[in-house]
């Protein structure tokens, strides 16, 4: 059996879960802010190569993809070692059951979904990472469907298929730059909101890092993208328990209801 007939016999073990993680001790708050400003700063990154139009906006999405592949192989290294891919399918084989080999199997799931996410143009990507008191859970789901229009939309020229005439296409090409830099301003103005979610331990009160949260959300069909990025408000009600190990959890309240107000007619396919 290969890897894409096990998840499609074990894909109820997946969809619509969170990874949570506790938070027991400063080294592990510092690992946490230190990771979130990464992907901050990632969303500086790629604001400034929307705004520049010599760099084509296909390089951006494969820079952006890039990084999130090396993050989830890091990932998945550390959760299960060098023979990850032997732990996440044993998981799904149901020779094991423990949370080390169904984070395995969720963070390579999340891997191969990347992989596809240049060539399958339908497939949109969602991420809530959400903080509370003593952990934080990341939620990484991929749908079809529409988004809303709360989302920044942009186009590549290079994507469209479109037979236009020369004077067509050059007017097509400065729109299509336009809308790429009302992205990256979109993407400047927000991605601070991920900064503020998570702030520096050593330097913020507990009282003031308890809860935070943002979402991150992309698509694309055909040659025009669509993305949201925004601030998200944890549910403090969601556990009644401690963590006390990371594992494998329900999606929250918190995620269902970003689903509901920015997506519809939404299949999820993890």
């Amino acid at each position: 059996m290969d890897w894409q007939e096990r998840l499609d016999s074990g894909t109820d073990m997946l969809r619509r879960r969170a990874v949570r993680i506790p938070l027991p001790d400063a080294d592990a708050e510092r690992d946490l802010h230190e990771n979130m400003m990464r992907i901050a700063d990632a969303g500086d990154r790629k604001s400034r190569l929307l705004d520049d139009p010599d760099v084509p906006l296909t390089e951006v999405y494969e820079d952006e993809l890039d990084e999130m592949r090396q993050s989830f192989e890091h990932r998945l290294q550390q959760v299960a070692g060098e023979d990850y891919y032997d732990v996440a399918t044993a998981y799904l084989d149901g020779e094991r059951g423990d949370w080390v080999g169904a984070l395995a199997a969720y963070y390579l799931e999340c891997y191969y979904r990347l992989q596809e996410r240049y060539t399958v143009d339908e497939q949109i990507f969602f991420l809530v990472i959400l903080r509370y008191p003593d952990c934080f859970t990341v939620n990484l789901s991929f749908l079809t469907g529409d988004v809303s229009s709360d989302a920044v939309r942009y186009e590549s020229s290079t994507l469209a298929e479109a037979d236009l005439s020369d004077s067509d296409q050059e007017q097509y090409y400065a729109d299509s730059q336009y809308s790429q830099h009302k992205a990256a301003e979109y993407l400047r103005e927000r991605v601070d909101c991920i900064r503020e979610a998570f702030p520096d331990p050593d330097t913020t009160p507990i009282e003031q890092r308890q809860y935070g949260g943002f979402i991150h959300l992309t698509g694309r069909r055909g040659p025009t993208f669509a993305e949201v990025l925004d601030s998200l408000s944890p549910d403090p009600d969601r556990f009644d328990d401690e963590a006390s190990t990371r594992g494998i959890v329900p999606e929250g309240p918190e995620a269902r209801r970003a689903k509901r107000d920015l997506l519809s007619n939404t299949e999820v396919l993890l």
